[in-house]
C-alpha cells in the first residue's frame, strides 16, 4: 500500500521574509477540493482566514485555534493554529508555515511533529527559513526545495534616537514594560504610537494596527509577535533591546531571530531599513551583513516529543512523555506546562484513581493539555486542571454553573491596561474548555459567552491603549505643520537626561538635578525639556517602584531610604518610635499621583521591616495573657527597643513572680544578670534598625552607626550619645564595650570565683571575650575589679611535670589561643552562647544559674552596681591572695633537669593578673567606669558586690567568729541587710522551697 508521503508531493518552500510564501501556499491550497494550513499565531491565522474568506466566502472556511471555533457545514480550507490542526482528515493539500519553529524550546516539538507525521493526499508544504534546508533534507529524504528570493531590498541604517525615528517606523521591545514606556515616550514627542503584543486578542490588535495603518499614529510599538507573517506597512524597524527573556534565562537574539523581526520592513517591492535605537547597541557589521545578505548557520537540532503515547496507565503515559529520540538531528524536548501539569496531578491519589482506566488516562491528558493562558505558578494551574477533569470524569460534563462563576469574575472592564490584559488571559481559558467537544453542555452558548466577554474586554483594552499612548491633537499637529523637533530630552538607564545628545542633568531616584551650567533662556529651555521627558519616566519610575520587592529597597544608618543607588525618601520621628513616618523625595514636576504612590510603597516597606526585625517583641506586646506587672514589663521592653540595663528596672524585677518572669521568658526575654533583653533583637540586622528608631525618637542630629557584626568586644566611643552602647547591645566597660550576652557569660564564669582573694583569668573568659590578657584587665576594670599585675617564672609543661591540685593554669589563661575549647558549659554558658550576628549560634533564654538572685542568701541582682560583677553572699574579706606558686616537679623531672645542658638560658617569665572586687566602686567608681555608667544611664549605687567563694573555712558567711582581720576590703551597705529569709522569686525552685517554709 503507497504511503501518504510517497503520493503527495512534498515540497519546502524556503526563503527570507517578504517572499510571498504564505500569499504562495493559499494560491496552492484554493486549487485543491480540501485544504489544511498551519500557522504560528493565532494572529496570524485570523489574519489568513479573512483573506480567504474574501475569496471563498465564510460558508467554506473554517478557523480553529485554541481559543477560536468557526467550523461551517461545509467547509473545505481550515485555517489553524499549528497545535489546533486536525488530524486524520485525508485533506489534499496541508502546509506548515514557520516550520523554523521546530528548533523553538517551548513549541517546537509541535512543529517537529508536524514535519515528520502532517501530510496532505497531493501536495504538502514547508515553509520557512533557508536554515531548515539540511535538516528537512535529513528528516525528509523524498522533500523537493523551492528557493523564494525577497522581493524588496532590507538596508542596515545604524542607530537613531528615538526623536529621530522616521515615520512609519516599528519600534520593537521584547518585554511588556518596555513596551509601554517605549510607547509613553513616543506619545509626549509624536503624538502617540499603537502597540501590537502576541498577548493581545485579536481584536484588540486589529484595532491598534487599523490606528496605525489609517494615519491616526505613524508609529508601531511591538513585541516580536509582528515577526511571524504579520503584514503591515512598515518603512524602518528599530530594536531597542538585543535580549530577551526566553522563559527561563536572558540571552541574545540570533542572527536569524533578528532578520525574522527586521524583515518586517519594507513589504511587497517598497525597501526597507533597519537598525537599533534607546539602550541597544549597534549590531556587528558581521550580523548586519548576514541579515542583509540572508546568510545565516543552519539549524542542527530540532525539538522532538513522542507522538506514540502510552494510555495505559498514568505512570505509563509519562514515561512515554520522556522517551528520548532516535535520530541524532531530534533532541529530546524540555517538559513543556502539559507534561508538568500531568507529573502534578499524578500525585494526587484522588486523580490516580479516577484514571484507572485508558479512557480515564487519555481524558486526563486532554485536560492537562489546556494551556496555561495566565501564566501562573504550575501547581495554581495543575489544581485548576484537577477540578475540571473531577468533574469531566464525574459528570462527563463542566457544571453550568461552576464555569458562569468564573466567566462572571472575569467579566469586568474597569481598571487599568494590566488588570484588562489579566482578564483577557484568564478568559482566553474558558474560551480555550468551551471550545472542546463535550466539556459542556451548550457549547454554542458558552463560545458565545466566552467570545463576548473577550470582545467586551478587548474592547476596552484598546480604549485604555489609545487613551495612554495616542495623543491625537498633537498627532495632528506634527503631521500638519512639520513642527521641527527641538530640544527632545531623552533618559538613559543611568539616570542621565539628555537634550539632542547633550547633557543636561541626572534623574536620582524621583528628583531632577539640573546641569548647573546652563544659564538663562537655555536653563528655561532645558528645564521644560527635560520636565516633558520626564513626566512619563516619573510615572512609570513610579509604578516600577511600587510594585518593587522590599529587596530591591533599603534604609540607611543615618534613616535614608534607598531605591537602589537613589535616595528615595528619610524616615522622621513618629509618635511611636516603633511607626515612624516617611518623607519621600519626589520633584513637584512629577505631580502628587507619584508623590502619594512612592510615599505609599516607602511606608508599607519600613512597616513590614519594623514588623519582621522586631516580631518577638511586637507579639510580646500583643500578647493578651500577659497581664498585671508582666504586662507593664513587657510595655517597658518595648520601650526600650528589646534591651533595658537591669539596674534601670531593678525594682520592677523583684516585683515580679515566677510565673510573671516564665510568662516573659516564653517570649524571648532574658533577665541577665546586667541586661534585660531579647537575644533575638541582638542580631545584626535588628540592631541597625533599632539604632535607627532611637535617634529618632532622640531626635538625633547625627545618628551613631552600628557595631560590625560578629564581634564581641568594640572600642568604647567617647563621643557617643547617652544610651548608645545599650541600643547597639553592648555595655560599656574600660576602654571597650562588651556584647551584653557574652558579658552574661562572663558574668557565670565570674560567679564561680573567688572574688574576695582575688582570681586569675582563665581561658574561658579570654576565650569568649577574644580579649588578651592586658585588654581582659583594662574590662575587668571597668566591671568594678581591682587588677593586679605581676610577674612570675613560666612553667613549661614536661612529660613529668604535674600541677599542683587546685592552682590554675595562668599560663593558659593569659595566651587564649593556647587552649581554644572552652569549660563544659553549666546552665548558664550554655544558654548564652552564640554570637548574634546571624551566622553562630543564637543567644538563648537564662536558667536559674544565670539568675543574680538564685540563693536566698545572695544580695539581690537588681541591687548590684550598673558595673558590677555578680552578686554572691557577703563575706569578709580574705587576705589577698599571693600570686600563684610555682608548680612544683617530680624528683625524675629535677633529675633529667640537672642533667640539661650547664648553660641553659635564663627561665622565662610570664605577666599575670590577679582580680578582686575594689573597694573604689563605693566611692564613685574608676574613671574608666564612668564613660559605661554614662553609655548605660545608670548611677553606682554600691548596695551590692560580687561574691566569691568565700575565704578560708571559717570566715566569710560566718562572720564574727573568727579573729578579725586588719587588711583586706571591708563591706559597706547603706541600705537595710538583706533577709535571709526572703525566697527569691526567679530561682527555679522558688515554688518547692515555698511549700517547704509552708510546712515549716
Amino acid at each position: 500500500m503507497t504511503s501518504l508521503a510517497e503520493r503527495g508531493g512534498i515540497t519546502a518552500v524556503l526563503g527570507p521574509t517578504n517572499t510571498g510564501k504564505t500569499t504562495y501556499a493559499i494560491e496552492r491550497m484554493l486549487g485543491y477540493r480540501t485544504g489544511i494550513i498551519g500557522l504560528p499565531l493565532r494572529l496570524l491565522a485570523r489574519e489568513v482566514y479573512d483573506r480567504i474568506v474574501a475569496l471563498r466566502g465564510p460558508s467554506v472556511v473554517a478557523l480553529v485555534t485554541g481559543e477560536e471555533r468557526i467550523v461551517p457545514p461545509r467547509t473545505q480550507y481550515w485555517v489553524c493554529t499549528v497545535e489546533a490542526m486536525p488530524e486524520g482528515m485525508g485533506a489534499d493539500f496541508l502546509a506548515i508555515d514557520e516550520i523554523q519553529l521546530c528548533a523553538d524550546p517551548e513549541r517546537g516539538h509541535v512543529f517537529t511533529d508536524r514535519l515528520l507525521r502532517a501530510r496532505g493526499l497531493n501536495e504538502t508544504l514547508f515553509l520557512g527559513s533557508d536554515t531548515m534546508r539540511p535538516t528537512i533534507a535529513a528528516l525528509v529524504p523524498k522533500a523537493q526545495f523551492m528557493r523564494r528570493e525577497r522581493m524588496s531590498q532590507l538596508t542596515y541604517s545604524g542607530s537613531k534616537k528615538i526623536s529621530r525615528m522616521p515615520a512609519r517606523s516599528a519600534i520593537v521591545g521584547f518585554s511588556v514594560e518596555n513596551v509601554y514606556a517605549i510607547a509613553e515616550l513616543i506619545r509626549r514627542q509624536k503624538g502617540g504610537a499603537a502597540v501590537v503584543m502576541g498577548a493581545l486578542s485579536p481584536r484588540t490588535r486589529n484595532a491598534q494596527v487599523e490606528l496605525y495603518q489609517n494615519g491616526d499614529v505613524d508609529f508601531l510599538v511591538a513585541t516580536d509577535a509582528i515577526g511571524m507573517g504579520l503584514n503591515l506597512d512598515i518603512n524602518h524597524v528599530a530594536f531597542s533591546s538585543l535580549t530577551k527573556f526566553d522563559g527561563r534565562r536572558m540571552r541574545h537574539l540570533a542572527p536569524n531571530e533578528l532578520a525574522q523581526i527586521a524583515g518586517r520592513a519594507g513589504r511587497g517591492m517598497t525597501d526597507g531599513t533597519f537598525g537599533v535605537t534607546g539602550e541597544a547597541s549597534p549590531l556587528e557589521p558581521e550580523v548586519a551583513e548576514a541579515i542583509m545578505d540572508h546568510r545565516f548557520t543552519p539549524l542542527r537540532k530540532l525539538q522532538w516529543r513522542n507522538s506514540a503515547l502510552n494510555f495505559g496507565t498514568v505512570d505509563g503515559l509519562i514515561r512515554s512523555l520522556e522517551e528520548g529520540p532516535d535520530d541524532p538531528i531530534l533532541v529530546k524536548a524540555r517538559d513543556a506546562d502539559d507534561l508538568m501539569a500531568l507529573k502534578h496531578m499524578a500525585e494526587s491519589a484522588e486523580v490516580r484513581a479516577r484514571a484507572g482506566t485508558a479512557t480515564g488516562v487519555k481524558l486526563l491528558w486532554d485536560v492537562c493539555r489546556v494551556p496555561d493562558f495566565r501564566g501562573i505558578s504550575h501547581a495554581e494551574h495543575a489544581s485548576l486542571l484537577e477540578r475540571i477533569f473531577g468533574y469531566l470524569h464525574e459528570n462527563g460534563r463542566i457544571p453550568d454553573d461552576w464555569i458562569a462563576r468564573q466567566i462572571q469574575r472575569i467579566d469586568r472592564v474597569d481598571g487599568d491596561i494590566d488588570a484588562l490584559s489579566k482578564r483577557l488571559a484568564y478568559i482566553r481559558t474558558w474560551t480555550y474548555v468551551a471550545q472542546r467537544a463535550g466539556w459542556v453542555s451548550d457549547e454554542s452558548h458558552w463560545r458565545g459567552e466566552t467570545r463576548a466577554v473577550e470582545d467586551r474586554l478587548s474592547d476596552a483594552l484598546h480604549a485604555r491603549l489609545t487613551q495612554r499612548f495616542v495623543d491625537r491633537r498633537t498627532s495632528l499637529l506634527l503631521r500638519r505643520l512639520k513642527q521641527k523637533e527641538a530640544l527632545v530630552a531623552e533618559v538613559n538607564d543611568k539616570g542621565e537626561v539628555t537634550v539632542e545628545g547633550e547633557f543636561v542633568g541626572r534623574l536620582e531616584g524621583f528628583r531632577f538635578r539640573q546641569d548647573k551650567s546652563a544659564e538663562g533662556q537655555e536653563a528655561k529651555a532645558v528645564a521644560q525639556a527635560s520636565a516633558q521627558a520626564l513626566a512619563p519616566h516619573f510615572h512609570l519610575r513610579a509604578d516600577r517602584f511600587y510594585n518593587a520587592p522590599d529587596t530591591e529597597i533599603d534604609f540607611t544608618e543615618q534613616g535614608g531610604l534607598m531605591w537602589g543607588a537613589d535616595a528615595v525618601g528619610k524616615l522622621a520621628a513618629g509618635d511611636d518610635p516603633l511607626r515612624p513616618q516617611v518623607v519621600a523625595f519626589v520633584d513637584e514636576s512629577a505631580g502628587p499621583d507619584v508623590a502619594q504612590k512612592v510615599q505609599r510603597r516607602l511606608q508599607h516597606f519600613i512597616d513590614r521591616k519594623i514588623a519582621a526585625l522586631f516580631e518577638p517583641m511586637i507579639a510580646m506586646s500583643r500578647d493578651e495573657a500577659l497581664t498585671g506587672m508582666a504586662r507593664g514589663f513587657a510595655f517597658q521592653m518595648v520601650e526600650g527597643l528589646g534591651i533595658i540595663p537591669r539596674q534601670k528596672v531593678a525594682e520592677d524585677v523583684k516585683s515580679l513572680d515566677q510565673d510573671a518572669r516564665g510568662a516573659l521568658r516564653k517570649h524571648g526575654v532574658r533577665f541577665g544578670q546586667f541586661t534585660v533583653f531579647m537575644p533575638l533583637l541582638l542580631k545584626p540586622a535588628p540592631t541597625r534598625l533599632r539604632l535607627v528608631l532611637w535617634s529618632l525618637a532622640n531626635g538625633l542630629d547625627e545618628f551613631p552607626e552600628a557595631p560590625p557584626p560578629g564581634l564581641v568586644t568594640v572600642p568604647v566611643h567617647d563621643g557617643a550619645p547617652e544610651g548608645y552602647h545599650t541600643m547597639a547591645g553592648y555595655r560599656a566597660a574600660g576602654t571597650r564595650a562588651i556584647r551584653i550576652d557574652m558579658l552574661e557569660r562572663l558574668a557565670d564564669m565570674l560567679r564561680n570565683e573567688d572574688s574576695r582573694g582575688g582570681f586569675e583569668a582563665k581561658a574561658d573568659m579570654l576565650s569568649i571575650t577574644g580579649m588578651t590578657l592586658d585588654q581582659f584587665a583594662d574590662l575587668m576594670q571597668g566591671l568594678g575589679y581591682k587588677a593586679e599585675k605581676g610577674e612570675r617564672e613560666k612553667v613549661k609543661a614536661g612529660p613529668d611535670t604535674t600541677e599542683t591540685a587546685g592552682e590554675p593554669d595562668a599560663g593558659a589563661a593569659e595566651e587564649p589561643g593556647a587552649s581554644e575549647v572552652e569549660a563544659t558549659p553549666d546552665a548558664g554558658t550554655a544558654e548564652t552562647g552564640g554570637t548574634p550576628d546571624g551566622s553562630g549560634d543564637t543567644p538563648a533564654g537564662e536558667t536559674g544559674a544565670s539568675e543574680a538572685e538564685a540563693t536566698p542568701d545572695a544580695a539581690p541582682a537588681d541591687a548590684t552596681p550598673p558595673d558590677a560583677a555578680p552578686a554572691e553572699p557577703v563575706t569578709e574579706a580574705p587576705e589577698s591572695r599571693a600570686p600563684a606558686e610555682e608548680v612544683p616537679v617530680t624528683e625524675a623531672a629535677g633529675e633529667a633537669a640537672e642533667a640539661a645542658d650547664a648553660s641553659a638560658e635564663a627561665p622565662e617569665t610570664e605577666v599575670f593578673y590577679t582580680f578582686t572586687w575594689s573597694r573604689q566602686r563605693q566611692g564613685g567608681g574608676r574613671p574608666q567606669n564612668q564613660r559605661g555608667k554614662q553609655a548605660q544611664g545608670g548611677k553606682p549605687s554600691g548596695k551590692g558586690r560580687p561574691q566569691g567563694k568565700g575565704g578560708p573555712k571559717g570566715q566569710g558567711r560566718d562572720r564574727g567568729k573568727g579573729p578579725k582581720r586588719e587588711q583586706g576590703p571591708k563591706n559597706f551597705s547603706s541600705g537595710p541587710k538583706p533577709s535571709r529569709d526572703r525566697i527569691d522569686p526567679d530561682n527555679p525552685f522558688a515554688a518547692a522551697l515555698m511549700g517547704l517554709k509552708d510546712k515549716g
